[in-house]
């Protein structure tokens, strides 16, 4: 495929991308329709079956593609020391702030028990909470939290952190009477991540005091 091909197959499929999430996040997924996404991207609309194969493929890349960066932080250093939760918080919120709505779409195909994309976003989070087990354990050997850190706890509290600002982002900000913008967003997750990083910390220190 020469270098022009490529270039114009990429744009249509970050096209189709970008359509799609405007199209979902405005709209139930049953209500739209492949031609209104084609239409929104300025493509045939059987560019979506020869990418993503049908409408609930393109739902599913959709998804992945803009939770991945997420996910990939898990397998690089960026956790494998306690400052690294403001890293990933201060990535968690840019990424979501980018798309607000999205994490309130994840929570509707959630509480669909047989809804689209579903099985798919389980698995991306059992994705995540598998890999973040494993940056649990690597801290506890290096000595960086106590071995009784349960991995589950820490990540319920940590999503608790990220995602409830985004969840009721306008509740808030008519509430404070100030934007959730990436100025307020930076300061907030350097705040969560030294918040996570101290108590981890002191439970670390209890444990090494309580050894006789």
């Amino acid at each position: 495929m020469e270098h022009g091909d490529q270039v114009a197959t990429a744009a249509v499929y970050d096209r189709l991308l970008a359509a799609a999430k405007n199209c979902f996040l405005a709209d139930d997924f049953h209500n739209v329709s492949t031609r209104r996404i084609a239409e929104e991207a300025n493509v045939n609309v059987s560019m979506i079956r020869y990418y993503f194969g049908n409408k609930e493929g393109l739902y599913e890349e959709m998804i992945r593609h803009t939770l991945s960066p997420l996910l990939e932080v898990l397998d690089g250093q960026m956790l494998s020391s306690l400052e690294g939760f403001t890293e990933y918080l201060c990535l968690y919120y840019r990424t979501m702030l980018a798309t607000p709505e999205f994490p309130r779409l994840i929570l509707k195909v959630l509480a669909l028990k047989h809804g689209p994309g579903r099985r798919f976003i389980q698995q991306l989070l059992e994705r995540g909470r598998s890999r973040g087990a494993k940056r649990v354990n690597e801290m506890k050997h290096k000595g960086l939290i106590g071995a009784e850190i349960d991995p589950d706890v820490l990540r319920l509290s940590f999503v608790s952190l990220a995602i409830t600002p985004m969840l009721l982002k306008e509740v808030f900000e008519e509430q404070i009477e100030r934007p959730l913008d990436d100025t307020f967003l930076e300061t907030l997750a350097r705040f969560n991540g030294r918040l996570i990083a101290a108590g981890l910390a002191s439970l670390t220190n209890g444990c090494q005091e309580d050894t006789p």
